[in-house]
C-alpha cells in the first residue's frame, strides 16, 4: 500500500515538550482556536501558543471553570461552547464569524471517553456525536475565517485501533460497548483529517490527526479506579506505574507540532505521534502506528457525506 505515513525523522520524539517543539517560532500576530483549552493536555497546548505568541481563543463546556484554570496565562480568550449541542456549536461559530476575525490553527482537542451510554441531540451515542460530530459541525461552521495556509489538527487517539466506523450500526443502537464507541469515534477523527486536507490543500489549508501519546488526565474520569488497575496503569494507591505514561507538557507537544511545525510545510492528512509522522500499524493488535482503515480516502469521503447529513452543515458542499 502506498501511504504517505512515513517517519520524516524530526530529531523530535516521545518526551518531547511542547515549548520545546515551538523553540524558535514566533506565533505573533496569529490566532488561535482550541477546544478543551483548559483542562489536561488542552490547557498545555494553550500556554505553550500563548507563550509563543498567539492569541488563543477556548471554547469551553463550563467557561466559568475555563476562566478559572487559564486565569494567569496571557492573550487567552474563553467563550460558551458545548459540542454535543449544535445549537451550542451554531451559536459560538456566528459570535466568533461576528469579530472578524481569521483563524491560523484549529485544535480540535476536546473530547470523552469511554463514557456510560448517553444520549445526546436526536440520540446520537455521545462519544461520536462529541468527538467526531461536534468538531465536524465546528470547522465546516467557522470555515470561512479559516486563512489560507492554516492548520487544522484533529487529536485522535490509539484507541481508534479499538474500531473501524461501524457503518451498520455507528449510533451503537444495538448494543453499547464504551470502549468501541471510543475507538470508532477517535476513528472518525483521522478520517475526518484525511478528507478536510483533500478539501482544503488547494487553499493552503493542511489538515492533521495526531495521536497526544498516553497521559493520565480528566479524560479518565469516566474509568473507575479498578479498571485503571486492571490495565497495569496505576496502582491501588493510584499512583502511574512505570515510565509509560507522558506529562501533560509532553503529550502536548504532537498537537503544538502538528499544528506549527515547519518541517510538515507541505504534508497533510496523516497521522502523527511522538512529533513525527507514525507508520502504518502492523496488525490489529500493533502498540504502534495508525490503522489503515483511519487512513483510507473512501470511508474518509464517505464519513464526511454522513456527517454532513447528520449536521446539515457542509462548507465544502459544492466540491465533496
Amino acid at each position: 500500500m502506498t501511504t504517505p505515513q512515513q517517519s520524516i525523522g524530526s530529531g523530535f520524539g516521545p518526551r518531547t515538550t511542547a515549548a520545546e517543539v515551538l523553540r524558535g517560532i514566533d506565533l505573533t500576530g496569529r490566532l488561535a482556536l482550541v477546544t478543551g483549552g483548559y483542562s489536561g493536555l488542552g490547557i498545555e497546548v494553550t500556554r505553550a501558543l500563548a507563550g509563543a505568541g498567539a492569541h488563543v481563543v477556548v471554547p469551553a463546556r463550563r467557561p466559568e471553570a475555563a476562566e478559572q484554570a487559564l486565569a494567569g496565562i496571557k492573550d487567552v480568550e474563553v467563550d460558551r461552547l458545548d459540542l454535543g449541542d449544535l445549537d451550542s456549536v451554531r451559536s459560538f461559530a456566528q459570535r466568533f464569524l461576528a469579530s472578524g476575525r481569521p483563524i491560523d490553527v484549529l485544535i480540535g482537542n476536546a473530547g470523552i471517553m469511554a463514557c456510560p451510554e448517553t444520549r445526546v441531540g436526536p440520540g446520537w451515542e455521545a462519544q461520536f456525536a462529541t468527538n467526531h460530530l461536534g468538531h465536524f459541525a465546528l470547522v465546516n461552521r467557522v470555515w470561512p475565517a479559516v486563512s489560507d495556509g492554516a492548520r487544522v489538527v484533529s487529536v485522535s487517539s490509539a484507541g481508534h485501533r479499538r474500531s473501524a466506523i461501524r457503518w451498520d450500526d455507528v449510533q451503537f443502537e444495538r448494543g453499547y460497548d464504551k470502549w468501541e464507541a471510543y475507538g470508532q469515534a477517535k476513528t472518525a477523527n483521522v478520517l475526518f483529517a484525511v478528507e478536510l486536507d483533500r478539501l482544503a490543500r488547494a487553499s493552503g489549508i493542511r489538515a492533521f490527526a495526531i495521536h497526544p501519546g498516553g497521559i493520565l488526565t480528566p479524560l479518565q474520569r469516566h474509568l473507575p479506579k479498578e479498571e485503571m488497575v486492571a490495565f497495569g496503569w496505576i496502582d491501588e494507591e493510584g499512583n502511574p506505574i512505570g515510565d509509560s505514561f507522558k506529562t501533560p507538557q509532553q503529550g502536548a507537544a504532537t498537537e503544538v507540532w502538528a499544528a506549527t511545525s515547519p518541517q510538515l510545510d507541505g504534508a497533510g492528512g496523516v497521522y502523527c505521534e511522538d512529533c513525527d509522522i507514525a507508520p502504518l500499524a502492523e496488525g490489529t493488535g500493533s502498540s504502534g502506528g495508525v490503522q489503515a482503515y483511519a487512513i483510507d480516502p473512501a470511508q474518509a469521503t464517505r464519513l464526511w457525506r454522513l456527517s454532513a447529513d447528520l449536521t446539515g452543515v457542509n462548507a465544502f458542499a459544492s466540491v465533496s
